[in-house]
């Protein structure tokens, strides 16, 4: 008879976590990649730096086919630096950064067609006594070029840095959309890593064969499982400190709340999405329809639960579904521990909720799985 030592799991571990290392594509999407996200969003909406709007404007049927100017195109010559047939308008402001407001001439037809390619955000339509705008109400990208021209031809180049009430910037930690993105970056990084970093790989090792002759040595079923789970989760917390360490050198980003809550937590969300990551791979032994599954778990939480934008844009009814999705919680309970200060007694019900979820997910997974 041959004994199955304690040492089998730990082998199992290093051998997982072997495989896992020397993939430099692992590397790379598990630790590059998400602090170039963190990198690129953060400074594309923290930093102070000029904001461009583009704007087509165009004259009314009555003055298209003339040489006399109409309102706008009198003000813009007057106000303005023209190149070719782009006005340029830089409005300055100290505390808001400047806002650069391109008005490209062109005709109707041409201002709509520049509308449907995204290249424009709004369209005037410039007559002798005044103009018109057009665009999308839903657009807050519209609404700012709209709120900033009508000022401007109201008011002057110099109404965006008017004295008459003073601005004061909120900087304050935690209020940054970078505050915002760290952690849910973090959370993602779960969902994304145990999802694809376990699931796929036992579909993977299903459709070559690979489960059956691990099934046939002398080896404990679960041990298989639990050495992937430990494998993902050290991977898990590596990339989490690497992102967190980034954060914390470029952009100041700082945990307010309690280390054993976050912490806890963190090993919820593992065990949530490790117990997920069983259940999606249990069955199938098509990679194909284990990329689909697995997408059709992980996409809609992306999209929704809050990782890059809050989750309150979304129709009132659907809030109180998307707060109990796993990653939903995971992000939440993050942001409250990085940005509001919270302890362990404020995210203890989600981490207990995270690991029910990950333990039920698990035991359904184990009960059903496939090995061959």
């Amino acid at each position: 008879m041959i004994k199955i030592t304690n040492h089998q799991l730990f082998r199992l571990t290093a051998a997982h976590f072997a495989e896992i290392i020397r993939e430099p594509s692992v590397i790379f999407w598990g630790v590059v990649f998400p602090i170039l996200m963190a990198w690129g969003l953060g400074i594309a909406f923290t930093q102070k730096a000029g904001i461009q709007a583009k704007i087509a404007i165009f004259k009314d049927v009555y003055h298209q086919n003339t040489s006399e100017n109409t309102k706008a195109i009198n003000f813009l010559t007057a106000n303005s630096v023209k190149k070719d047939s782009t006005y340029s308008v830089l409005l300055k402001n100290d505390k808001l950064g400047d806002v650069k407001l391109n008005f490209i001439e062109t005709s109707a037809s041409n201002a709509y067609t520049l509308l449907k390619k995204g290249s424009v955000s709004l369209i005037i339509e410039d007559k002798k006594d005044g103009v018109n705008y057009h665009f999308d109400p839903a657009s807050t990208e519209a609404k700012a070029a709209y709120n900033l021209a009508t000022n401007l031809f109201l008011k002057g180049p110099l109404f965006y840095s008017s004295n008459e009430s003073e601005i004061i910037p909120l900087t304050l930690q935690g209020t940054r959309y970078v505050d915002f993105l760290i952690p849910g970056l973090l959370a993602m990084g779960i969902m994304m890593a145990c999802c694809w970093g376990i699931s796929y790989t036992i579909i993977d090792r299903r459709s070559k064969k690979l489960l059956r002759r691990m099934v046939a040595t002398p080896m404990k079923k679960s041990n298989l499982l639990f050495a992937l789970i430990t494998a993902r989760f050290t991977m898990n917390l590596v990339e989490a400190l690497l992102l967190f360490v980034f954060a914390w050198i470029y952009f100041g980003v700082k945990i307010q709340g309690n280390w054993l809550a976050l912490i806890v937590l963190f090993i919820a969300g593992n065990i949530a999405f490790s117990g997920i990551s069983i259940l999606l791979s249990s069955r199938t032994s098509n990679t194909e329809v284990g990329n689909g599954i697995i997408n059709a778990v992980v996409t809609p939480m992306m999209v929704v639960s809050g990782v890059f934008f809050s989750y309150h844009n979304f129709p009132d009814w659907t809030v109180n579904l998307i707060k109990y999705l796993p990653l939903t919680m995971i992000a939440d309970g993050f942001r409250t521990i990085f940005n509001e200060g919270a302890g362990f007694m404020d995210v203890w019900q989600a981490a207990l909720v995270l690991t029910l979820v990950g333990t039920v997910s698990f035991l359904i997974g184990l009960k059903i799985f496939k090995w061959y």
